[in-house]
This record gives structure tokens, C-alpha cells and sequence, in this order.
């Protein structure tokens, strides 16, 4: 039999021992690599179309909140508007605000809240 060194291992040629596989260890090292490299892959090309799906989707319900909020101010509005269009509450403004018809005189009393005050203290006196 024929001895021989190879990689610093003394080989017998013709010897009936079997060469040995390679340790499993290595390969499992690569398999996980292999995976961590994928799975990483995977997070760097899907990180930013889910980053911008996440971001429009707040986006979105803020802009509902606002499309809400804008269509009660205008349903608000629009009340205002039938009832500040009969002549009744035109004057009823006009005059809030000081305005009088012509040949009308204003008069301007102060002090009704005391007044009043008084005049339902002395009711409950009675």
C-alpha cells in the first residue's frame, strides 16, 4: 500500500477507508446564508413600496377626516344661508347691528340686565 500526504493528511491509496464527507456544518452555515441573504433581499425591495403604501394610507384618512369636516362646515353654511335669506331675518341682522328704517329713531338702553335683575327680585318679594 502507497502512502501519499495530501493537505497534510497521510492517505493510504487502495486502503479500504472510505474518504470522508465534508463536515455538514459548513454547508448548513451556507444554507443559512443563503437564507439571510434572500430574506434580506426581500425586506430591501419591499421596504419602500410598503413604507410609501403605509404613508398614503395616513395621508388618505386625513385627507377623509378633512373632506368630513369641510362637508359639515359647508351643510352648516348652507343652513345659515336659508335662514338669513328671508327678509325677516335680514332685518332682524340690520337691526342687531344698529341699522333703523327711515324715519325710525334709535334708542339705546343700557343697564336692562340690572333692571331685569331687580324687577324678579321684587316679583319673588310679593
Amino acid at each position: 500500500m502507497e502512502r501519499w500526504v495530501v493537505a497534510g493528511r497521510v492517505t493510504e491509496k487502495g486502503s479500504s477507508r472510505r474518504r470522508q464527507a465534508p463536515p455538514r456544518i459548513g454547508r448548513r452555515r451556507l444554507r443559512l446564508v443563503w437564507v439571510v441573504a434572500i430574506v434580506g433581499l426581500a425586506v430591501y425591495l419591499y421596504y419602500r413600496p410598503i413604507a410609501s403604501y403605509v404613508e398614503t394610507k395616513h395621508e388618505l384618512a386625513a385627507r377623509r377626516a378633512e373632506v368630513e369636516s369641510l362637508r359639515s362646515t359647508r351643510i352648516e353654511l348652507e343652513r345659515r344661508l336659508a335662514n338669513t335669506s328671508s327678509p325677516t331675518s335680514i332685518e332682524r341682522e340690520a337691526r342687531r347691528i344698529g341699522y333703523v328704517r327711515p324715519g325710525e329713531q334709535l334708542f339705546v338702553v343700557r343697564g336692562i340686565s340690572g333692571w331685569r335683575a331687580r324687577e324678579s327680585a321684587h316679583r319673588h318679594r310679593s
